[in-house]
C-alpha cells in the first residue's frame, strides 16, 4: 500500500500574515525583513548576508563616533490602503465645468472649493445672489459635494471666486472644455 501523504507545515510571517516564501510579494516587504532574518533565515540567505554587512558597517561607524541615525533623512508618512496601495493627496484646484441640458440650457459646475476652506453652502448663496440664478450644493458622481449654478457663467465666475475668496489663487482654477483641463489664467 502507498504511504499516506503528510500535511505540509507552512511557516507564516508574523508581520504580514503571508507564507514566509511569499513575503517579498506582499504589501510591505521592508517591515517583514527583520522577522524573516530571525525566524526563516534558510528562505532568504541574501537577507542574512546583507544584515551581517550592515551590522559590521554600523560597528565601524560607532567606533569612529559617527552616528548613522543623523545621516538618514526623516521619512514622510505615506497613507497606505488595504492591498498596499498608496493614497494620493488631493491637489488643491477648483474645476469649472459647463454642461448643456435640453439643447439651450446650461449648468455650470464648480468642484474643489472646499479644499481651500470655503463653505459650499455660503458659496452657493453668494453665487446665486451675484449672478441672479439658482445655485445649489449637490453630490457629484464621485460622492463629493459640488456647486451647480444655472446658466453659462463659466468665464465670469473666475473673477468672482478670486475676489470673494482670496485664498483661492487664479492659477488653481481650471476649466474642462471638450474633456480637457484648461487653466483659467
Amino acid at each position: 500500500m502507498a504511504e499516506k501523504p503528510q500535511p505540509v507545515q507552512v511557516l507564516y510571517c508574523g508581520v504580514c500574515g503571508l507564507p514566509a516564501e511569499f513575503c517579498e510579494f506582499g504589501p510591505d516587504f521592508e517591515k517583514c525583513k527583520p522577522w524573516l532574518i530571525q525566524n526563516a533565515p534558510h528562505l532568504y540567505p541574501d537577507l542574512v548576508k546583507d544584515a551581517g554587512a550592515k551590522d559590521g558597517l554600523s560597528d565601524q561607524l560607532q567606533s569612529t563616533s559617527i552616528s548613522d541615525a543623523g545621516s538618514s533623512k526623516p521619512k514622510e508618512e505615506v497613507k497606505r490602503l488595504p492591498g498596499g496601495k498608496i493614497k494620493k493627496k488631493e491637489k488643491q484646484e477648483v474645476i469649472i465645468e459647463k454642461m448643456t441640458r435640453n439643447k439651450r440650457k446650461c449648468i455650470t459646475t464648480v468642484k474643489g472649493l472646499e479644499l481651500f476652506g470655503v463653505k459650499l453652502n455660503d458659496a452657493s448663496k453668494k453665487l446665486g445672489k451675484k449672478f441672479a440664478t439658482g445655485a445649489s450644493v449637490v453630490k457629484g458622481p464621485t460622492e463629493k459635494e459640488q456647486i451647480d449654478v444655472q446658466g453659462d457663467i463659466a468665464y465670469d465666475i473666475v473673477e468672482f471666486i478670486t475676489d470673494t475668496w482670496p485664498d483661492v489663487p487664479e492659477t488653481a482654477i481650471f476649466f474642462i472644455e471638450d474633456g480637457k483641463k484648461v487653466p483659467a489664467a
